[in-house]
């Protein structure tokens, strides 16, 4: 798939230089396998809303990951969501809520931690539930992914530099292809966003654009 073009550190330091890269081997490309999966990371309210303490506008994200669901359901590919959720207790927050007290936003049954209604889920899509960055740490997804015989994770989702890099670190590490579309993924600031999509593309995953992932979809029919 094609990838898109200038993913660096945005900052013009040699320490991001692509070339420093490619002279050690890194940043090969693995692609999409046979039975991808659409992972939609944590775009629930509280992260859309810019009012909020963990919010920005990430309309443009949405949009993306709005286009790739509807073409993994045409497909018939599945699709899943997470959200990040704590009870009232936030005894299931660990030292996560000491390190970003935001995170107290987060309660179970709230609207904060629904998926936002503009990629809302559709009949049996499931939205899995985590406490931490990674959407593996102490959930089921490897069971479900491993049921359904998926090879590769396409992420999308926020936020770069947090929960979708550490889910696209735990899917290599879990021996999926990692596909992570740089136009479906955004964070609160430019420099942490384009630092880690470098860093993805370097070492964990595939960073490309959403247009070369539904390409491939249309392609490979």
């Amino acid at each position: 798939m094609d990838s898109p073009h200038d993913v660096d550190a945005g900052d013009g330091d040699a320490e991001y230089e692509a070339a420093d890269y490619d002279d050690a081997a890194f940043g090969a490309s693995v692609g999409l396998g046979d039975r991808p999966a659409l992972l939609v990371v944590d775009l629930i309210n509280a992260f859309t809303d810019p009012e909020t303490d963990l919010g920005s506008d990430v309309t443009d994200v949405l949009e993306q990951t709005a286009r790739l669901l509807a073409a993994f359901r045409e497909h018939d590919l599945p699709r899943y969501f997470t959200t990040v959720a704590f009870e009232e207790s936030y005894g299931d927050a660990g030292r996560f809520i000491e390190k970003v007290p935001a995170l107290r936003e987060l309660k179970l049954g709230t609207e904060a931690v629904e998926v936002d209604d503009r990629v809302a889920p559709e009949g049996d899509e499931r939205v899995v539930l985590k406490k931490y960055a990674s959407a593996f740490f102490g959930t089921d997804l490897q069971t479900e992914l491993t049921t359904n015989g998926v090879d590769t994770l396409v992420i999308t989702g926020v936020t770069t530099s947090g929960c979708v890099r550490a889910t696209a670190v735990d899917s290599l590490q879990h021996g999926y292809r990692t596909v992570v579309p740089a136009d479906a993924v955004g964070d609160r600031a430019e420099g942490p966003h384009r630092a880690n999509l470098f860093d993805i593309d370097a070492k964990y995953g595939d960073v490309v654009t959403t247009d070369a992932v539904l390409k491939h979809l249309s392609t490979n029919d």
